[in-house]
């Protein structure tokens, strides 16, 4: 996306600040907004519009563009998509859409398998998690649908590294192709490093699922014709697995 026309671009409105040429940048990168919106919709409820998603990027852009720092060793897309992804989360949280008897159920759940692979030095079955907080089976995945109709970030705010006042999703940490500033690099590394732990020790179907959705970047229902499974399950399974991950990055962060 960026060639030498767009480098061209930015040097020119960083020495002037000409609004006519930020417009042209915001026209030049409107399509990482619909990606993001996209990619966060995917998840979200019904009632939801993405339209609504890609105003809101559209505020985080603007702000990537005006805030960026052309000679700074990140790519401006990189840091962008972080700045949008923030935008919309910030502005969904302000709705306060997800009622509270589900985040604090998420929380429950979390504590739960962080507890329970403590003290089994594996990950607990469904029937070990359910028994832990005093639900059925069916009661879980019931709570685990709940939880993934209302999760936005999912992965993405899993551990976030900051530089210079702007948060860096972990995410965006391991798809930047760009080498990391020295003073990062360590956290980076180990950020990188503990996740990619975290996601070998997930149980078979959950790592799959992971490593299709973000990596591979299958759409839930894609991932559930490869699996055999319907498109609630594999929901279920990527907030199971989003759970633990965080149990056990918690778990990491904790120890250093």
């Amino acid at each position: 996306m960026a060639g030498e026309d767009t480098h061209a671009l930015w040097v020119e409105f960083r020495r002037t600040n000409d609004k006519a040429l930020r417009d042209r940048l915001i026209l030049t990168y409107a399509p990482l907004v619909k990606y993001v919106a996209g990619r966060l919709g995917s998840g979200l409820p019904a009632h939801v519009d993405e339209g609504d998603l890609v105003s809101y990027g559209l505020l985080g852009l603007i702000g990537a563009i005006e805030r960026y720092d052309p000679d700074r060793d990140i790519k401006f897309e990189t840091y962008a998509i972080a700045r949008i992804k923030g935008a919309i989360i910030d502005e969904l949280r302000a709705l306060d859409w997800v009622p509270r008897s589900v985040r604090s159920r998420a929380r429950e759940i979390e504590r739960a398998i962080a507890e329970l692979e403590a003290k089994l030095g594996t990950a607990p079955t469904d029937e070990q998690i359910a028994e832990k907080i005093g639900v059925t089976v069916e009661e879980l995945e019931e709570s685990l649908s709940d939880i993934s109709r209302s999760s936005i970030a999912a992965l993405d705010e899993l551990w976030s590294v900051s530089g210079d006042g702007d948060q860096i999703s972990l995410m965006d940490t391991i798809e930047d192709t760009t080498g990391p500033r020295p003073a990062e690099a360590l956290d980076e590394t180990e950020t990188r490093e503990a996740l990619a732990d975290a996601i070998a020790r997930l149980p078979e179907r959950e790592k799959l699922v992971v490593t299709l959705y973000y990596y591979e970047e299958l759409t839930l229902r894609e991932i559930g014709e490869v699996l055999g499974v319907t498109e609630s399950r594999v929901s279920q399974l990527h907030t199971k697995a989003i759970l633990r991950l965080k149990a056990r990055l918690a778990g990491a962060t904790a120890r250093v």
